[in-house]
């Protein structure tokens, strides 16, 4: 069956709709909810939070371009969801029942393992699913569903987290990592293209890399200069915003005993809300071009981080999060695109997000450590425009450096056939 002829079952699309939906949750653990958990409930120190909150992104890290190796080589992309969907849930249990520093250190560790295996597992299936010319509008919706999802789930946790008790959303994330599990289980395997599935050439396309599913070596991959300074705006930009919403939440809670799980799961909330259309809508307009787009969600990270720093407002701290869910929804959708963009044809799309989400996982990881230590000596606007001067480097390289790459596999191939 070529590409364009590609027409899975209603029961794989929809079990990949309700896997978004229940994996949104678990592919970060508790994220901003566990630096609630250890100010408030556990007295820890700004620093240890940012050591704590770290340690999963050092793990997702090292795991990361592995696991996209992985998921390329293997055909049992689905089990590789479960088994990090249960490595979330023993991560989880463990924080919440036993919060000391080495086993939090240990259960975030978990989770970032985990963490590694989601991003890649869930595009190869949705590329091997609906192939490339679908795969703009699909990545769309996974996005929407997964932002659906967070909103679910951060209403769900603002209930139990201020109702009943802090260490209750852990459980919550526990429970929807099961979720997720049972939803993969009920897409066909059979469905699923495994050489589409890493970004190998259509059928219905003549390059040079097509016959006999040729794969391209890691190295010459990353010799791509487009590669490289893609990968550079990430960083930057993950660096300037991972810490962002939990010195949010961090600020929230100084000097509030109660509260503070309810602010960060309307921050949640209010992001999450606007991501949905967001994403929806930019797999829709990438269809025509990626670049215009995404710097839309470049440009706004800088705005978010100096609006931080006006007032102490709780809820005008809460609405500044649209611009979180502008530059998240469409963060979302096109990072993913413009890398099967750039990878398509070379059977080495998920190694190459792999090793951009080890590029995400860095600028995080570093963002919450120094963020942490940075609050710790000179205080939270500080921080906040600190992040935001980094945001705006991370703009002016992707739109000064980095190129449209839509149509750019084709511009490839009609050059190497000249040459």
């Amino acid at each position: 069956m070529d590409e364009k002829s590609r027409e899975p079952s209603q029961k794989s699309l929809i079990s990949l709709d309700f896997l978004n939906l229940f994996l949104s949750d678990v592919r970060d653990g508790v994220g901003p909810y566990l630096a609630i958990f250890l100010k408030a409930s556990e007295n820890w120190h700004p620093a240890d939070i940012g050591i704590a909150m770290s340690a999963s992104t050092v793990a997702t890290v090292i795991a990361q371009t592995p696991a996209g190796g992985l998921v390329d080589r293997l055909r049992q992309k689905r089990m590789l969801i479960v088994a990090g969907a249960t490595l979330v849930s023993i991560g989880c249990i463990v924080i919440a029942l036993l919060p000391s520093f080495p086993v939090v250190i240990g259960g975030q560790i978990l989770i970032g393992l985990a963490a590694a295996v989601f991003p890649p597992a869930i595009a190869a299936i949705s590329l091997g699913l609906v192939g490339h010319n679908k795969f703009d509008r699909r990545v769309g919706r996974n996005e929407a569903f997964n932002h659906g999802g967070n909103v679910l789930a951060a209403v769900l946790a603002g209930v139990v987290g201020h109702f009943i008790t802090r260490k209750g959303i852990f459980f919550l994330v526990a429970a929807m990592a099961g979720a997720s599990a049972v939803a993969v289980s009920r897409i066909r395997e059979k469905e699923i293209d495994h050489e589409l599935a890493r970004g190998a050439a259509a059928e219905d396309e003549d390059t040079p890399e097509k016959e006999g599913h040729q794969v391209s070596g890691f190295m010459q991959l990353f010799s791509d200069r487009r590669i490289l300074l893609f990968c550079l705006a990430v960083i930057l930009f993950h660096f300037a915003n991972a810490a962002m919403l939990p010195l949010v939440g961090q600020r929230l809670s100084e000097g509030k005993a109660t509260g503070a799980t309810l602010y960060m799961s309307a921050c949640m909330i209010v992001a999450q809300l606007v991501m949905i259309p967001s994403a929806s809508l930019a797999g829709r307009l990438a269809h025509t071009a990626r670049k215009p787009v995404f710097l839309l969600a470049f440009a706004v990270l800088p705005i978010r981080g100096v609006l931080y720093t006006l007032t102490d407002n709780p809820y005008f701290l809460v609405s500044v999060q649209i611009l979180d869910g502008v530059a998240g929804g469409i963060f979302g959708v096109l990072s993913v695109l413009m890398v099967a963009d750039l990878t398509k044809g070379t059977g080495r799309f998920n190694i190459t997000q792999g090793a951009l989400n080890t590029a995400i996982g860095i600028g995080a990881g570093l963002s919450n450590l120094i963020a942490g230590f940075v609050v710790e000596k000179a205080g939270y606007n500080t921080a906040f425009l600190g992040l935001a001067a980094i945001a705006a480097v991370a703009t002016v390289i992707f739109w000064m450096l980095v190129p449209e790459t839509k149509g750019s596999h084709k511009a490839q191939s009609l050059v190497s056939s000249e040459s």
